[in-house]
């Protein structure tokens, strides 16, 4: 498929999208072609580039909005479950090696690589999950969210989507990360490669970061590549008084390349009173 030519029809249908309509079947099509190449991971809304910086194909996101203006609402039987939804659920898991407790689903448009474990969870389509990642139980991808290969998303977790503006950086997720229970990392955040966030955490690019051996703030909303990050609270003066403001604490920093032992990482945790 040409991807130069399939990347400007989308761009013009979205500059006339408010003309648009369920009737349009030759939009429809060419909608589909772009969320089939999602579906495959031919194409992924964001990347990380050689250059460390997110590039974001905002064209593909215009072609996720446009696929709900253009079809319409379809009733969906598997096994005892009904759906009643817009879009159709992911299908083909056995001849990608992906394996799907009961209870999981991922949409169609969202890619999922091989050895990728869903637990009962939810995959948003747009979202790119990488190969050998185990979703636990009851954690959501947002759409068009970007994990890596070899993430641990642990039970609970929250990976918020972005799908509105189109050029908005969804959540990247960076390969060998493990995410802690009931995390929440939304609005765009970034965790780096082979980092740790522990339980609870709530990452998004208004939390600062900040590294408790210099007490410098790293950033907002990016947990550096192999730390360990934990939550915090940072004291600020208000004309009220003085309270506690969440903020998120890098509190050891791992050699590259360093795996992840849970039990190690549960010591390092437990001496800051943290957890996994």
């Amino acid at each position: 498929m040409d991807i130069e030519s399939l990347n400007r029809d989308i761009v013009s249908l979205w500059e006339r999208r408010d003309s648009l309509t369920e009737r349009d079947a030759a939009a429809r099509d060419r909608v589909f072609d772009a969320l089939e190449l999602l579906d495959q991971g031919t194409l992924r809304v964001a990347e990380v580039a050689e250059d460390g910086e997110v590039v974001v194909h905002a064209w593909l996101k215009q072609a996720i909005l446009l696929a709900f203006r253009l079809r319409g609402m379809t009733i969906s039987e598997i096994g005892p479950f009904v759906y009643r939804d817009r879009l159709p659920l992911k299908r083909s898991y056995g001849s990608s090696g992906v394996r799907v407790v009961p209870g999981a689903s991922a949409r169609f448009g969202s890619y999922l690589g091989r050895g990728v474990t869903l637990m009962p969870s939810y995959v948003n389509i747009g979202a790119y999950v990488g190969d050998n990642t185990m979703v636990d139980t009851w954690a959501t991808v947002g759409s068009c969210a970007q994990i890596g290969r070899n993430v641990h998303l642990s039970g609970g977790v929250g990976i918020g989507g972005v799908l509105e503006p189109p050029q908005a950086s969804p959540v990247i997720i960076e390969d060998d990360a493990f995410i802690g229970s009931r995390a929440m990392v939304t609005e765009g955040a970034r965790v780096g490669v082979g980092a740790v966030v522990g339980a609870g955490v709530i990452l998004n690019p208004s939390i600062p970061v900040i590294d408790t051996e210099t007490g410098e703030e790293l950033g907002r909303g990016r947990v550096p590549p192999w730390s360990v990050a934990v939550s915090g609270t940072r004291m600020k003066s208000f004309p009220g008084g003085t309270f506690g403001l969440g903020c998120v604490l890098v509190i050891k920093r791992l050699a590259e390349g360093e795996r992840h032992s849970k039990t190690v990482l549960n010591e390092i945790l437990r001496d800051h009173g943290a957890a996994l």
